[in-house]
């Protein structure tokens, strides 16, 4: 009722400016621009396309973390997978740390071959690190940004036709202004809408797989040992010496320092 009651407001001062010089009411439109941005009016719109068989939207998303013995052998795994569900590689990062020699994948598989992707990578790993799949209902948020989007279409639609009837550059002014600003608005849902739809439309997997790196050693005899020990101690003692010298000046100044003060507790000593 008080979307209607707007509505039939509009109307009147609409019929009530054909063949007279009376200016449009911006204050009615918008009170009507409000009366579309009422929580009511989302709630209707939002319960009438959801009447619509709107499917289930889910973002899907993963994370796998294992070691293996071949990196090449296993990316060329992945490589395979992502070719055969119709898939890209969004970020790509290898790297070596201390104890291994790691790359990183971000893969982003069509929704709908998601399982297979993942059943092709998985062939052949025993244990798991990290194994995550997580799954993200944004069919409510889906419905609520397209009912914004139909009011704020049909609101832009009002103001074009009452710009048509503005006769004054204050009336055309003000229409404009708020044009621009719901038209900001639509963009803004628009944006977020797409990038949800891309979101669901093709899922993130991401693949960590590393090998770990085991150094050559060779074995050392005994003296050996103890004559890296004796050089190990003797660089030590280099080092300590070569820090003496650094520090020289200081270390005359704290002599001069307790010299005085023992020369001076001596001559307070001999008043006594």
């Amino acid at each position: 009722m008080k979307i209607l009651g707007f509505l039939m407001l509009s109307m009147v001062y609409m019929c009530s400016s054909g063949g007279s010089e009376s200016s449009i009411d911006i204050g009615a439109l918008e009170m009507e621009e409000a009366a579309y941005n009422d929580l009511s009016y989302q709630k209707q719109n939002s319960s009438t396309d959801s009447d619509i068989n709107l499917e289930q939207q889910i973002i899907k998303t993963g994370n796998l973390r294992f070691e293996t013995q071949n990196l090449s052998e296993t990316k060329s795994t992945i490589l395979k997978a992502v070719e055969a569900t119709d898939g890209y590689i969004q970020n790509e990062r290898s790297g070596k740390d201390y104890q291994s020699n790691y790359q990183e994948l971000q893969l982003r598989i069509p929704s709908k071959n998601f399982q297979q992707a993942l059943t092709i990578i998985s062939k052949g790993i025993e244990f798991y690190d990290e194994k995550s799949i997580s799954q993200r209902d944004v069919t409510e948020e889906f419905i609520d940004l397209e009912a914004r989007l139909k009011a704020k279409r049909e609101l832009e639609n009002r103001y074009l036709q009452l710009l048509e009837r503005a006769k004054s550059v204050k009336e055309i002014l003000e229409i404009e202004r708020e044009l621009s600003t719901i038209r900001e608005e639509i963009e803004a849902k628009e944006g977020r809408l797409n990038y949800l739809k891309k979101q669901v439309s093709y899922s993130t997997l991401t693949v960590y797989f590393y090998k770990t790196t085991v150094e050559s050693g060779v074995t050392h005899s005994y003296g050996s040992k103890i004559i890296q020990a004796l050089k190990g101690g003797w660089q030590g003692i280099s080092t300590f010496l070569l820090g003496i010298l650094y520090i020289w000046p200081f270390i005359i100044l704290l002599i001069l320092a307790i010299f005085l003060i023992r020369r001076w507790q001596r001559k307070k000593a001999l008043k006594k």
